[in-house]
């Protein structure tokens, strides 16, 4: 971030400087976790359901601290500067907010139910091809990671993909106000988070609150494939740019492929590709074209900013793993990334085996068994040779699937990945394709490292034979 006094700190929170000699000093960075503290940090301590920065203020003084951000009644005896304020999460919105207003990057805001991480990483790598920027880091896109990822754009910084993230009505409202987009992007409406929202009309106008705070000289750029954004449209007070394969979009992609491990597509007579599996990857990677276009890139550049995109660890990105391709899609499932994931399976060429590994879709609230049934019937029509499902809707997926023709020889139901590992073993052959997904807290990664520990074992194991024979 831009330099900042503390002088201008205070201000922007409306806190009280305790024991603050030099209102006129600097900081640099921002930092909430106090072991990664550094000589000259500003020190913002959040409390929280499991953690309470107050109890290590200590640890920032000695790491070198230049000043603290506390809750009043909580600071007054720390061994460093204080600026107390009443709220410390508020505090953090203001002082982004604030910061926000002296920057003079374009700030581009990326929400939706699926594809936002993908859509702001593959909007980051085409720009920053070009350009000076930044992106939200890993998954800072909720009320803290927004401001913190606000407080790391630079001065020569000319962009920022912002992520922006909901779990509750009213979420990305809060963040937008605080980001400030430029440029607003809305990826898809999809059930997700239906246990905090209730309905798809409620996610609906969630994500469109986005739209709300857009200025007048803004862009709104919208997938009109997914009919609950493209209604969004005549909500919005800046441009809209509607972006897909339907007639009435007005970036319109055609001759779309998936080969294995790139998406290839044509728009306005040019072809674009990204190395990355599956046709789902459409949205994301017109949204880069047209924020592209609003940049200024050449065509030229847009492609090859396009090709320098990778898939985020853990968001179906194909690796491969001694004689097998993996898939590893572990990071998170909804419904509608699950179709997706089924689909890239289906699409694959040339596997010998192509295996599907599940893990519960949570938070789907009173439709969880009925997804997941469908899981089982879209696991069943993607042509697969095996299906292993863990967890607790896990006889729902394979009843499903069984009922839909998929054999019984091929369906396994396993407790946790230890077992999952066993049946990999046996069912893994060479030239084998597995694709790993699963909602965040059924931890599938796991299972991805064990399939790696898996090949290496036999390498170990082969290799000594080959020598001997």
């Amino acid at each position: 971030m831009r330099a900042v006094t503390i002088r201008d700190l205070v201000n922007a929170v409306q806190g009280r400087p305790i024991r603050v000699l030099l209102q006129d000093a600097s900081f640099e960075r921002v930092e909430t976790d106090s072991r990664r503290v550094r000589p000259g940090d500003l020190f913002w301590a959040l409390s929280g359901p499991h953690h309470d920065g107050h109890d290590y203020l200590a640890e920032a003084a000695e790491r070198g601290a230049i000043a603290c951000v506390g809750l009043q009644g909580r600071v007054e005896s720390a061994e460093l500067p204080v600026i107390a304020v009443a709220d410390t999460q508020l505090a953090l919105w203001d002082f982004a907010s604030w910061y926000r207003t002296q920057i003079a990057a374009r700030v581009v805001g990326i929400t939706g139910s699926v594809g936002k991480t993908s859509t702001r990483h593959m909007i980051y790598s085409m720009l920053s091809s070009v350009l000076p920027g930044t992106e939200s880091p890993g998954n800072f896109n909720n009320e803290i990671g927004v401001p913190l990822s606000l407080l790391g754009i630079n001065d020569e910084d000319q962009f920022a993909a912002i992520e922006l993230a909901a779990a509750k009505a009213g979420d990305i409202g809060d963040l937008t106000r605080i980001a400030r987009p430029d440029i607003g992007i809305i990826t898809s409406v999809a059930p997700c988070h239906l246990a905090t929202f209730g309905s798809l009309e409620e996610i609906a106008r969630t994500k469109g609150e986005l739209l709300d705070y857009l200025p007048e000289d803004g862009l709104a750029i919208l997938n009109g494939d997914n009919s609950w954004v493209r209604d969004m449209a005549c909500f919005a007070r800046c441009n809209v740019i509607q972006v897909g394969t339907g007639e009435y979009c007005d970036l319109r992609a055609k001759s779309v492929r998936s080969e294995n491990g790139s998406m290839r597509f044509v728009v306005d007579g040019d072809e674009y590709a990204i190395q990355a599996p599956g046709t789902h990857w459409l949205t994301a990677a017109l949204a880069s074209i047209a924020v592209g276009r609003e940049f200024g890139l050449s065509t030229e550049s847009i492609q090859h900013g396009l090709t320098e995109f990778l898939p985020v660890p853990g968001r179906c990105k194909a690796v491969p793993v001694g004689e097998w391709t993996v898939i590893d899609d572990s990071y998170n499932a909804s419904p509608a990334s699950m179709t997706a994931a089924c689909e890239v399976l289906r699409s694959w060429q040339g596997a010998t085996r192509k295996i599907l590994v599940t893990g519960d879709m949570l938070e789907l609230g009173n439709e969880a068994e009925s997804f997941h049934a469908e899981l089982g019937r879209q696991a069943a029509a993607a042509g697969i040779d095996g299906l292993i499902s863990i967890g607790e809707y896990a006889s729902t997926v394979l009843k499903s699937a069984r009922e839909a023709g998929l054999s019984g020889g091929c369906l396994a139901h396993c407790r946790g990945e230890e077992i999952a590992e066993l049946l990999l073993d046996c069912w893994l052959e060479p030239g084998a394709v597995v694709l790993v997904k699963g909602s965040r807290a059924m931890k599938m990664e796991n299972l991805v490292d064990q399939i790696r520990d898996l090949a290496h074992s036999r390498c170990i194991i082969e290799q000594p034979m080959r020598r001997a024979a």
